[in-house]
């Protein structure tokens, strides 16, 4: 199963609370992406989030559209999100939507990781295509 690997920069982010009662703010989000490595291409994506009142809880989900290659294959795709942290360690994991893919990334399905280093974004994707 191939293995993508590289980092993003987040271009814009755009969050819309939407309910700061006590316990955790929640927030809609809206953002774009720019990936290089073995991901090349842009994204948008809107995740859900709620972040607790206590510092470093939180969590999100959310769904991104990746236009651009995977090793040099030409197309689209989207990712599902889920991602939570507490006490210091976090967890982000992505999955490929089933038949989402477009153009020579038709039939791609598999999963992986975001690791988030104080702002410095990479990511692995282990995928393979149909």
């Amino acid at each position: 199963m191939p293995r993508a690997t590289g980092t993003f920069s987040i271009d814009s982010w755009e969050p819309q609370p939407y309910d700061e009662a006590e316990g955790a703010a929640l927030s809609r989000i809206h953002l774009t992406k720019t990936f290089d490595g073995d991901l090349l291409g842009t994204s948008t994506t809107d995740i859900i989030t709620a972040v607790a009142q206590v510092e470093g809880s939180a969590a999100y989900a959310g769904f991104e559209r990746f236009a651009g290659t995977a090793h040099g294959r030409k197309g689209t795709f989207v990712l599902h999100h889920t991602a939570t942290s507490h006490a210091g360690e976090s967890a982000l994991s992505w999955t490929i939507l089933p038949d989402s893919g477009t153009g020579e990334l038709l039939g791609i399905r598999g999963g992986g990781q975001i690791v988030n280093d104080d702002g410095a974004h990479s990511f692995h994707l282990d995928y393979e295509l149909g």
